[in-house]
């Protein structure tokens, strides 16, 4: 016996009522977006007449609970909201193109909001006992950009080519100056794609003279007519400007204010780096294009983020912190020794005035015991404060010579104390000593301001509450990457330019934090 089943029925009609569990993610979802105030949701300025606007709360629900699910794209996210109950209940029922979607979570609305949210989400932590004071954490993680990895340009090719482009323009300009074909202008008007522009014009104008003044010479002219010769000069060059010069160096101008200080982008999504990423299956160091994500974490939870386009952490610890609103809520900030610098730790410690617990880059080298019983090194030298001078392991003798200050290429400035040997020492064989195989006296660079950080730096790391501290980096930062990429399944992202992706990653840490949450409720 089989159960009845009609073929030709056209008709299935469902009444039914639908609720979602108590500790399903939606209602956290829900009850998290339905927090955050009016003011913040809503934009000031919104048209009056037309069609009215999709409300952001629904939106940012049906993006968090889709990205719940690891589904990112616009088209299957439209899916669900026909197909998928919880979403359908989340939404209240609502459906909305893929365009609708797409182009809310890539628009400067959405990204004030989803910034605001993570605020939001703090407040929220910290109400319930879940954020102390002690410190928060900060790391980085390189993700892939949606672009095409062999559409790469450089600065280097692109300022090579530019100087090329330029020297030529230069020379022809100056035959044409000799020749009066056009008037002087400006050096540095000669090197832009608008006085290109104007040489073109002039030359056109010249042309257009000569084809006048041709029409009145008669047909034949014994030798050839001088004039159709310089007309003929002057096409070649004009044909040379406007279809080679002219477009070259307005190509070359567009890339160079593209860079912004980078030594490359990509020309799929101009924002993008080409950066060294740790998932390179060839194990040969292929750059591809890609973003640095900066985070700021507590109990694995993200409380803020941030997106660089420089490949190296370092330079991105201040203007990360700068930004992040919960600053003053924390004593210590820890993060690796990737984050280590004089720039840094001056930043930390007398701008913002927090206690840094960040290892240099040579913290654990220096703990060992072959490194301090290295005599050769300067660190381990004789030092007389009393009349400042050092004694290296051989016995020559540095006395302050002056003082000096380099400047690096971000502008920072580093004060250095520079001791040289000095010239009559104890024995002959020291003088021989204290002088390089060039036959100049040796010298040495102390730079204070480093070695009292590195100092205050190691006696933080000493102290019982600073191990306890640093010791909670690793299983606290770490694991949201490791989420992130392999739960999450967000290697690559799913959007195009700086804002687009800084949105969509937000999205999905903002989710990571919600479902973690819900978890920590439900157990």
């Amino acid at each position: 016996m089989y159960q009845n089943y009609i073929t030709g029925q056209t008709e299935f009609a469902l009444s039914y009522e639908f609720k979602v569990s108590k500790n399903h993610i939606t209602r956290l979802i829900d009850a998290f977006v339905d927090s955050i105030p009016q003011e913040v949701l809503l934009e000031a300025d919104v048209a009056t007449t037309g069609r009215p606007l999709s409300h952001p709360a629904i939106m940012l629900k049906i993006l968090l609970f889709a990205y719940s699910r690891q589904t990112y794209s616009g088209r299957k996210i439209e899916t669900m909201l026909e197909e998928n109950l919880p979403m359908r209940w989340l939404a209240r029922d609502h459906t909305y193109s893929y365009h609708t979607i797409n182009n809310f979570r890539s628009s400067n609305h959405a990204a004030g909001l989803i910034k605001r949210s993570f605020v939001y989400f703090t407040m929220a932590l910290a109400d319930h006992g879940l954020i102390k004071h002690d410190a928060f954490f900060v790391d980085g993680t390189k993700v892939k950009a949606d672009a095409n990895k062999y559409s790469f340009t450089w600065r280097r090719a692109v300022e090579k080519y530019h100087a090329k482009l330029q020297a030529n323009v230069a020379e022809l300009y100056d035959e044409l100056i000799e020749k009066k074909v056009i008037q002087s202008m400006k050096p540095e008007m000669i090197k832009s794609s608008t006085g290109m522009e104007e040489i073109t014009e002039q030359l056109e104008n010249e042309i257009n003279q000569l084809n006048e003044e041709i029409k009145q010479e008669p047909k034949v002219i014994k030798g050839g007519s001088v004039k159709k010769q310089r007309r003929r000069f002057l096409k070649k060059i004009y044909r040379k400007f406007k279809q080679d010069l002219v477009p070259r160096a307005k190509k070359y101008e567009k890339a160079e204010d593209t860079f912004q200080g980078r030594n490359s982008y990509s020309k799929t999504d101009h924002n993008a780096t080409f950066m060294c990423m740790k998932e390179d299956s060839m194990k040969n160091r292929e750059l591809k294009p890609g973003y640095n994500l900066q985070v700021a974490t507590h109990n694995q939870f993200t409380l803020d983020y941030g997106l660089f386009s420089n490949p190296t952490d370092t330079r991105t610890l201040v203007p990360f912190l700068k930004q992040f609103p919960h600053l003053d809520f924390f004593d210590h900030i820890v993060a690796n020794a990737g984050y280590g610098s004089e720039y840094n730790y001056t930043a930390i410690i007398d701008e913002l005035g927090k206690q840094p617990i960040i290892p240099y880059t040579t913290y654990q080298k220096e703990q060992k015991r072959k490194y301090q019983h290295d005599l050769s090194r300067p660190q381990n030298w004789q030092y007389n404060a009393e009349d400042d001078y050092f004694i290296d392991h051989q016995g020559v003798r540095f006395s302050f010579y002056r003082y000096s200050r380099r400047t690096d290429k971000y502008g920072f400035n580093r004060d250095l104390k520079i001791y040289r040997a000095d010239k009559h020492q104890l024995t002959a064989r020291l003088d021989q000593l204290a002088k390089t195989p060039g036959g100049r006296q040796r010298q040495m660079n102390v730079n204070p301001t480093w070695n009292y950080f590195k100092a205050k730096i190691k006696d933080t790391l000493s102290s019982e509450e600073g191990k306890a501290i640093y010791r909670r980096r690793k299983f606290d930062v770490e694991p949201v990457f490791g989420r992130m990429k392999r739960d999450f399944g967000v290697r690559r992202t799913h959007l195009r330019g700086q804002q687009g992706v800084e949105n969509d990653i937000g999205l999905v840490l903002m989710t990571m934090n919600l479902t973690k949450l819900g978890k920590f409720m439900a157990h």
